[in-house]
C-alpha cells in the first residue's frame, strides 16, 4: 500500500546543499571561496587587437579607454568593456548579397531593397555598396543600439529619394555618379545629426538596371550610345588640342614672315629715298648733266649687252653728222 505524502518532511534543494556545506570543515569552505574569487577576478583579463580599442564602463558609466594589448578590468558587475574595431573599413550591401567565389553578376538580389521608382514612374533595380569607418568610438558604442540597421534604413531612404527625383534615363546612364555623390553627402549629414560617430567613405551604385532583360538590353544600348558620344567628344577635343598648336605655329610663322617683309620694304624704301636725295643734290648742281647721266644709265639697263654709240649733235645746229656706222661697230667689236 502506498504511503501518504508527508508535506512536513519535504526538503528544498538549497536546504540539502546547505546541510552538505555545513558538514565541510572551515578550511575547505575557505579554499572553495578563494577558488571562486580567483575565477571571478581572472574573468577581468581581456585582449585588445591592434585595430581595436577598449571602452571600460564602471557600473554602466564610461570611465576609461584601453589601448591594444593585454588588459584588465574589474569583473562584472563592477566593470565591463566594450571592444570596438575602429581601423577597418566596414561595408553594407543594399539590394544584393555578395558571396565568396561568386561573380558579382551572379549575386542574389533582394527585390524588396533593390526595386525603386523613378521620377518618370519607371521601376529600376538599384544595388548599392556603402563603406564606412568609425571616427568616434564612444558615440558609436554607447549611442547606437543597432548601427547596421540605422545605416541600411537611412541609406535606403536617401537613395530612394534621389532616384525619385531623377528620370529612368538619368539613373541608368549619365547621372549615376551624381546620385551616388549626393547620397553620400546626405547620409553623412544624417548620421552626424544622430551623433553616430561614423564617417561614410564611399557610396557606390554597383548595379542599376531595369527589372526585365528586354528593357535592360534597351538601356544598355542607350548607355553604350552615351559612352560612344563621350568618346567622340574626347576624340574631337584631342584632335583640337593637337591642331591648335599647329595652327598657332603657322600663324606665328606667317606673322614673322610678314614682319620681315615689312622691315625689308621699309629699309628698301629708306634706301631709295636716300639715293633719290643724293641724285637730287647732284641734279641741282647740274641738271643737264644729271639728266644725261640718268638717261645713259637707264639705256644701259634697258639694252644690256649691246653696242651703243652716243653721238652728240653739232653745237648750234640740230644736224647729226654722217657716220660710217659699220666701221664704228667693227671697231667697237675688237
Amino acid at each position: 500500500m502506498k504511503e501518504p505524502f508527508d508535506i512536513g518532511n519535504s526538503e528544498q534543494p538549497w536546504q540539502k546543499w546547505g546541510r552538505q556545506i555545513g558538514k565541510l570543515s572551515g578550511f575547505t569552505v575557505i579554499v572553495i571561496l578563494l577558488v571562486i574569487l580567483g575565477i571571478w577576478l581572472a574573468s577581468g583579463f581581456y585582449t585588445i587587437q591592434p585595430s581595436e580599442i577598449g571602452l571600460v564602463k564602471q557600473f554602466g558609466k564610461y570611465t576609461a579607454t584601453t589601448s591594444p594589448g593585454f588588459n584588465y578590468h574589474w569583473p562584472a558587475p563592477i566593470e565591463s568593456v566594450v571592444i570596438v574595431d575602429q581601423s577597418n573599413v566596414r561595408t553594407e550591401e543594399i539590394g544584393f548579397q555578395s558571396r565568396s567565389g561568386v561573380p558579382s553578376t551572379q549575386f542574389p538580389t533582394n527585390p524588396e531593397e533593390a526595386l525603386m521608382l523613378t521620377g518618370d514612374f519607371n521601376i529600376i533595380s538599384v544595388e548599392m555598396v556603402i563603406q564606412y569607418s568609425i571616427i568616434d568610438t564612444q558615440k558609436f558604442a554607447f549611442q547606437l543600439e543597432d548601427y547596421r540597421t540605422l545605416i541600411r534604413e537611412a541609406a535606403q531612404a536617401i537613395i530612394r529619394e534621389r532616384v525619385a527625383t531623377s528620370t529612368v534615363d538619368q539613373a541608368l546612364t549619365d547621372q549615376r555618379e551624381e546620385i551616388a555623390n549626393e547620397a553620400l553627402k546626405e547620409l553623412q549629414a544624417l548620421l552626424d545629426q544622430y551623433g553616430a560617430g561614423i564617417r561614410i567613405t564611399n557610396v557606390r551604385l554597383q548595379e542599376v538596371t531595369p527589372p526585365t532583360k528586354e528593357v535592360a538590353q534597351a538601356f544598355d544600348d542607350v548607355n553604350s550610345a552615351a559612352q560612344d558620344k563621350e568618346r567622340a567628344i574626347l576624340d574631337a577635343k584631342r584632335y583640337s588640342n593637337e591642331q591648335i598648336p599647329v595652327a598657332e605655329g603657322a600663324k606665328q610663322r606667317i606673322l614673322n614672315e610678314a614682319d620681315a617683309y615689312k622691315q625689308s620694304r621699309i629699309l628698301q624704301a629708306e634706301g631709295d629715298v636716300a639715293r633719290f636725295l643724293s641724285v637730287l643734290g647732284r641734279y641741282k648742281l647740274g641738271p643737264s648733266v644729271t639728266e644725261d647721266r640718268l638717261y645713259i644709265e637707264t639705256m644701259e639697263e634697258v639694252l644690256p649687252g649691246m653696242n651703243k654709240i652716243i653721238v652728240p649733235a653739232a653745237e648750234g645746229s640740230g644736224v647729226i653728222s654722217l657716220l660710217n656706222l659699220e666701221q664704228l661697230l667693227k671697231g667697237a667689236g675688237k
